[in-house]
């Protein structure tokens, strides 16, 4: 076996302390991956696996162009993968054997600052997670991208701690290296990546930002995670913002399930933002706006005052539509400050994003003025400390030319007369060039050669160049050769060495003093991160509530008010989605009234007549009230619902060997184990996934359960009819369908919710319009009419019953009972006399005073009292 090399030797030592990353190892122009990494990296970037050595001794490897790493990095990164940068530390010229090198950064997904990895409109937190003895869990996050720090403390039920990880957007978990099973299971289910750190020792560096915080418990899980994150960055974490306790409690609570039936910031689907409540609500125009817009969303208010602030807010942008047309105008113009604070404190802003700072500072005096005017006593509350940085303006105009490279070490960065060396230099360098210029045209007169040139490249430096078919006409001896090339020759003369070096120098004292200066200027930046980050959140609250407002505006929303007694009073109220997604005018808008005589609606109706949408609807009509949006409705008063609790759709879990049946159960557990009277429980079509008895006796036990034990503001549909005579015997339960008229055999879904039962669920025309075969429509039919005829059992039809479908003397594939019989004859002795009634209703029916819905509604009514 042939002996290992010392640069292997080295890549082994650096590879085995950070044995979960691909270790991106640098050899000149490239970053080389070797072994398992290699082998691995060429399958998940599906890039050319090759192999360093001959024979038996070869190892397989990998490699990305340094320039271009960035690209490979992002994708493993979106993949949940970490990346350790070794980096060569020492001049390969003057090195002593191997090059010295290390590992300078471990890039994770909790720990991404570059912005091309991450999305503008979302936080990017790592978090940390311990659970304690005494049944408490301890959860810390940061978002080092805007320096945010949030701590909670939770019990140690999955579903309380779980909710916050998964609704915040926390990338990457941090715990220590003994925790519990059960605790990485929950972890890793929510695909998030796991990081390990047992140092629970608050480091000097952060321990200002968490003295005010008073349990022990935070204090070690925050520390867990400020360790971590220095012993990985290793850069200034000075941007890292006072630790925020955060209490659930103090929000509606909204948990995973809720959240994905809901689509709050997702659809269910396709898992993308077009077609959630985020996506309907988010009139930002800052990227600071929308990510406070997710967390608002996630996150809704219980505490009245506040919600009332912010409406407030939107009602003063509603009424002064040039105030806000103004503000947006100034608000695009303002870029991400508190990314560019992280980037600041992190050492890798630029000067251009230095020139952004400026220029979204220049915008903050105008957007107060508009502020001020609005005369709102919330928004002049927000803005009376606010902190303009002048002096930091003052310093980027006078420092800063107005587009400086993005390269922060080849110059052209500083302005002239911000520093008098620096003008010195650039003085004897435009000098020089100039003098370069006025020889050239004064050698091409004095050869007679036009094409003569004055160059320069790195290798030979300044030169003159004259093509071989000229070079006859030069006198003999003027210029001193310095290079060849296949059709010129390149000259070089005392004088223009001369010039030469003082450009050259010239040139590199100003990349060197330029990089200089611009390191001073960032940390003098530094200073102003405080009352930049204090900016940042104020001006994202202004551009939210500027946003609802013109939404409000837009979609003709109200003002919500909240009542005292619990009591929902919805009119003409809309699904704020649902109706951006079909043509303007289509939608139905449905009522809501529950008070303390009806804690609960039992929904029937048709499939696909919008049970469902209506559920839904009530849902997000409350969050957004607590938000701080207007709302879609004509009139809207809600009470404020401590958590929402929803089962919609159907959905299973096979990796965790969980059936669609098995997952409602437990979405269902969860809300009656949780729900308060003060809570919103939603619980569509609960018992379908079981035999109808089963079905039936468990949706029915749940009802009894929420009506008498739970007291929850309660909707709950349902296609088991029998359940509708429960309002007999629960006081509290109303009767609602969702109506729908048949007309020569095809039915007219009518999307309006009214009182008392429906009376089918057409479910057999559903699954004509899904254009199943005309032979399973036309079997279902008879079946259907043999079981509501009274026929208890089926029999099997036969191959033979098959052939002889056309003949009438085909015997009936049911026994025929004869209490069927006895109800046909009762109902053809009924008709006359319930034409006589139908009659009569229809004379007195004001019809002229009707709308199209009531007047559909009424004939529907009266063609159904024909058919019973």
């Amino acid at each position: 076996m042939a002996k290992e090399t010392p640069m292997m030797k080295q890549y082994k030592q650096i590879k085995a302390e950070h044995q979960d990353a691909f270790l991106f190892f640098r050899l000149g122009d490239f970053y080389e991956l070797f072994l398992e990494d290699a082998v691995k990296a060429a399958q998940e970037l599906e890039i050319t696996l090759t192999k360093r050595g001959q024979g038996e001794d070869s190892i397989p490897m990998c490699g990305v162009p340094y320039h271009s790493a960035e690209h490979y990095i992002t994708q493993l990164i979106a993949k949940g993968y970490k990346i350790a940068i070794c980096e060569q530390v020492e001049d390969p010229r003057t090195a002593k054997g191997v090059v010295k090198r290390e590992v300078v950064q471990l890039i994770t997904p909790g720990t991404v600052m570059d912005g091309k990895m991450i999305d503008e409109k979302e936080n990017n937190f790592i978090g940390a997670v311990h659970d304690f003895e005494d049944g408490t869990v301890a959860l810390a996050r940061i978002d080092l991208t805007t320096g945010e720090s949030v701590a909670s403390l939770l019990t140690d039920d999955p579903k309380d701690w779980t909710r916050e990880l998964a609704g915040t957007s926390v990338k990457e978990v941090v715990v220590c290296r003994e925790a519990p099973e059960r605790i990485l299971e929950e972890i890793k289910k929510l695909g998030i990546t796991v990081s390990y750190e047992d140092n629970t020792g608050v480091d000097q560096a952060f321990h200002s930002l968490c003295r005010h915080v008073q349990q022990d418990k935070i204090i070690q899980t925050y520390a867990r995670l400020t360790n971590y994150l220095s012993s990985t960055q290793r850069r200034s974490l000075d941007h890292l913002q006072a630790v925020e306790i955060f209490n659930p409690n103090n929000h509606m609570q909204i948990d995973v399930f809720s959240k994905r039936n809901l689509e709050l910031t997702e659809t269910i689907r396709e898992k993308t933002k077009k077609g959630s409540l985020l996506w309907l609500l988010d009139k930002t125009v800052t990227a600071m706006g929308g990510r406070l817009l997710k967390r608002w969303i996630e996150q809704p208010l219980l505490e009245k005052d506040s919600i009332k602030e912010r409406h407030s807010l939107v009602s003063s942008w509603l009424e002064n539509f040039f105030a806000r047309e103004d503000v947006r105008d100034k608000l695009k113009e303002v870029y991400d400050l508190e990314r560019l604070c992280g980037k600041v404190a992190y050492g890798n802003v630029n000067a251009r994003e230095l020139v952004q700072l400026k220029r979204s500072l220049l915008q903050v005096p105008g957007i107060i003025e508009i502020i001020s005017s609005l005369n709102n006593e919330y928004a002049s509350k927000q803005i009376e400390s606010v902190d303009m940085c002048s002096p930091l303006v003052d310093l980027l105009e006078k420092s800063l030319v107005d587009e400086p490279p993005i390269s922060i070490k080849e110059g052209g960065m500083i302005k002239d007369g911000y520093h008098e060396q620096l003008d010195e230099y650039k003085h004897a360098s435009r000098n020089g060039k100039e003098w370069i210029s006025s020889l050239e045209k004064k050698e091409k007169e004095r050869t007679g050669i036009k094409s003569l040139k004055i160059g320069y490249n790195k290798v030979f430096g300044y030169y003159i160049e004259v093509t071989k078919a000229n070079i006859p006409y030069l006198e003999e001896g003027l210029y001193e050769r310095k290079q060849t090339l296949t059709n010129a020759e390149r000259f070089i003369t005392p004088e223009l060495k001369e010039k030469e070096a003082l450009i050259l120098e010239a040139t590199e004292n100003i990349e060197q003093l330029e990089y200089d200066l611009f390191l001073d200027i960032r940390e003098r930046v530094k200073d102003y991160l405080a009352p930049l980050q204090q900016l940042a959140k104020i001006i994202s609250e202004i551009d939210v509530l500027q946003g609802f407002a013109v939404l409000s505006e837009e979609q003709n929303y109200v003002m919500p008010a909240f009542s005292e007694n619990r009591k929902v009073v919805i009119r003409e109220g809309r699904h704020p989605v649902v109706e951006q997604m079909i043509e303007r005018g289509e939608y139905v808008a449905n009522d809501v009234t529950m008070d303390k005589e009806c804690e609960m609606l039992l929904i029937t109706g048709p499939n696909m007549a919008g049970k469902s949408t209506y559920m839904r609807q009530l849902a997000l009509l409350s969050i957004m009230a607590q938000v701080g949006c207007y709302v879609p409705a004509a009139k809207a008063e809600l009470p404020l619902f401590d958590q929402v609790f929803t089962r919609i759709g159907a959905a299973d879990d096979l990796a965790a060997g969980q059936s669609t049946f098995m997952v409602e159960m437990l979405e269902t557990h969860h809300a009656l184990s949780k729900a308060t009277e003060n809570s919103l429980i939603l619980l569509d079509e609960i018992g379908r996934g079981t035999s109808t008895y089963d079905g039936m006796a468990l949706a029915q036990a749940i009802i009894e359960h929420i009506h008498n034990n739970i007291g929850a503001k309660t909707l709950f549909s349902t296609h088991y009819h029998e359940l509708t005579a429960l309002d007999q015997n629960l006081p509290r339960m109303k009767n609602v369908h969702v109506s729908a008229m048949e007309e020569d055999g095809e039915v007219v879904f009518l999307h309006k919710v009214i009182p008392g039962q429906a009376d089918r669920s057409y479910g057999i025309y559903v699954a004509k319009l899904a254009s199943l075969p005309d032979s399973v429509i036309e079997r279902a039919e008879v079946i259907l009419k043999e079981l509501e005829g009274g026929q208890s059992f089926v029999k099997t039809r036969s191959l033979e019953d098959n052939e002889k479908e056309a003949s009438p003397q085909q015997l009936s594939l049911f026994q025929e009972e004869p209490a069927a019989l006895k109800h046909t004859k009762a109902s053809e002795e009924k008709a006359s006399s319930q034409a006589k009634g139908v009659l009569s209703e229809l004379k007195k029916a004001d019809v002229l005073n009707m709308s199209p819905i009531q007047a559909l509604q009424t004939l529907y009514d009266l063609q159904q009292k024909i058919k019973d």
